[in-house]
């Protein structure tokens, strides 16, 4: 297939990211493939069973505009001020480099939303990994 991002979310409790609860955020782990919770590693994620991609894109802009629109979607329950998504154009400029685009936000009640796009076919610098889905 064309390269192409995967799209990921995960929202969670924030103790799960860090030690010692964290141990399934690797590879190792053997509940790492099916456990929803983000990866260390944001290639990680291709490693991760197939079920867990929320959509495939092979247009940038169109990759660009879900991630945009998932931060919107949840912005009444971001905790705090956070910083806005980086210039559409510039989004779109990485994607098409075809680099990773992700980024994490607290939530209210101690929740944590993390936003993934991750090159595939094959990763820029994960080459090694095999593409989980089409």
């Amino acid at each position: 297939m064309a390269p192409h991002h995967h799209a990921y979310v995960w929202i969670g409790h924030g103790d799960l990211l860090v030690k010692p609860g964290d141990a399934q955020r690797r590879p190792g782990h053997p509940e790492f493939p099916s456990t929803h919770v983000m990866p260390l590693e944001s290639a990680d994620w291709l490693l991760k069973a197939p079920a867990l991609i929320e959509a495939t894109f092979t247009e940038a802009g169109e990759a660009a505009d879900w991630y945009t629109g998932q931060l919107a979607w949840h912005s009444d329950t971001l905790s705090g001020t956070y910083a806005p998504v980086a210039d559409p154009i510039e989004v779109v400029r990485r994607l098409a480099a075809r680099e990773d685009i992700v980024g994490g936000w607290w939530l209210t009640g101690g929740r944590f939303l993390s936003l993934g796009l991750i090159a595939c076919s094959p990763h820029r610098v994960r080459r090694e990994y095999i593409c989980p889905g089409p």
